[in-house]
């Protein structure tokens, strides 16, 4: 068994569906006997990793980057087994922070070579917009992680995200000339949809495993959305099933690909926010659009085959909206945000005017309409952004 370490940024609060292949490759691994690593990077949140981005990161506080650390531990450690030792959660912090900078530059620096440093994508890029010093110097603090988890963890493997690769050589070359040891790097491709649009994104931005921000049904729902060529694919990298059933899965054809798609959704949610809540997306979705498999003909080892429809429909994500927040009406527009259905007023406008904007069953046309008092039916409507997303909304005294 080898032990390996993936890193994670804490520059926001939550993980999202972008960061999950190599979550659940670390997860694939460690039920083969090997031990993950899992490293978030309080200490190089600091500075920020300048790859894959066009401008600096700006800066935040060291008690919002520990905060922010606490979130996405918890959030790891709902896929991977920290129990007796089978896996190590991590902070850089920990060796980073109190580092000596002379110290530091005398005993590391002097092994990097700036003409090499300047040849990564990442530093050329920003060299025509601008790159501080400081996020120049990240590799070297990233490169210096994997040399001390060599050193203290026997850590042979490092994977990440195909932007890291550049930083994950450089640790590779760090920890030989620092331990005389041969360690290995390995990167995932960034996960694309059949148009080749990014995965994880939708009209309201990024799609977060942090109910707070994206709630369990809405994450539900983003998987029980894809598109049926996909499906087979998405079963094999994001659930725990056989891989003879993924291929089963797979292989139906419309309609009962829908239910491929119940079993994706309800195994992508369960592993993120656990069964119960995963049960209750998939009654709330099924009380709302309809069930694929209400019989459970299609055979599957997924626990949703305990789930039955008819133990009851939970209701579609509800947004609370105080009468003063109404007043003498609300733009639709802004509603739209409010709701999380659009990500910003321009998205809000493209959608209405792409005629996929409906309060109940009434398409919206004028960007401009108000929704006053009287649009709500008993204190509530429904609000729907295209086929599937949707929010009630709840006027309240």
């Amino acid at each position: 068994p080898a032990t390996f370490y993936v890193g994670f940024d804490p520059t926001g609060n939550s993980l999202h569906i972008g960061h999950l292949l190599p979550v659940m490759a670390m997860r694939w691994l460690q039920s083969c006997g090997h031990r993950p690593i899992a490293l978030v990077g309080g200490g190089t949140a600091m500075i920020g990793d300048p790859s894959g981005k066009t401008e600096a990161r700006p800066i935040i506080s060291v008690e919002e980057i520990d905060a922010n650390v606490a979130c996405l531990q918890k959030q790891l450690a709902r896929f991977l087994d920290f129990s007796d030792g089978k896996a190590l959660m991590v902070n850089n912090a920990d060796w980073l922070r109190g580092l000596k900078f002379i110290d530091f530059l005398r005993d590391i620096g002097k092994l990097f070579s700036v003409n090499k440093m300047l040849t990564a994508e990442s530093v050329k890029i920003r060299l025509e917009t601008g790159l501080s010093f400081l996020e120049f110097s990240y590799p070297l603090l990233q490169a210096y992680d994997f040399s001390v988890l060599f050193r203290d963890c026997d850590c042979q493997f490092q994977f990440g995200g195909q932007d890291q690769w550049g930083n994950i050589v450089a640790g590779v070359d760090l920890t030989r000339r620092l331990h005389g040891a041969s360690v290995q790097g390995a990167t995932f491709p960034l996960l694309l949809k059949s148009d080749g649009t990014k995965f994880g994104k939708t009209a309201g931005g990024a799609v977060w495993l942090d109910a707070a921000r994206t709630s369990p049904f809405d994450y539900y729902q983003f998987w029980r959305n894809v598109e049926d060529s996909e499906v087979e694919k998405l079963l094999g990298f994001f659930t725990c099933l056989p891989m003879p059933e993924v291929r089963e899965l797979g292989r139906l054809e419309a309609p009962q690909i829908n239910r491929a798609k119940e079993i994706l959704a309800y195994e992508a949610t369960c592993l993120a926010h656990g069964h119960e809540e995963a049960a209750k997306a998939y009654l709330a979705a099924g009380g709302e659009f309809g069930f694929a498999d209400p019989d459970g003909l299609i055979p599957t080892s997924s626990r949703l085959a305990e789930v039955k429809a008819e133990s009851g429909a939970e209701s579609i994500p509800t947004l609370p909206l105080s009468a003063g927040e109404l007043g003498d009406g609300l733009g639709i527009l802004t509603l739209l945000v409010k709701a999380g259905l659009s990500s910003s007023n321009s998205e809000a406008r493209r959608l209405v005017k792409g005629g996929g904007c409906y309060l109940d069953d009434q398409r919206i046309n004028d960007e401009r309409q108000m929704v006053v008092k009287e649009d709500f039916k008993d204190g509530v409507l429904t609000l729907r952004a295209g086929k599937k997303a949707r929010k009630r909304i709840l006027l309240q005294d």
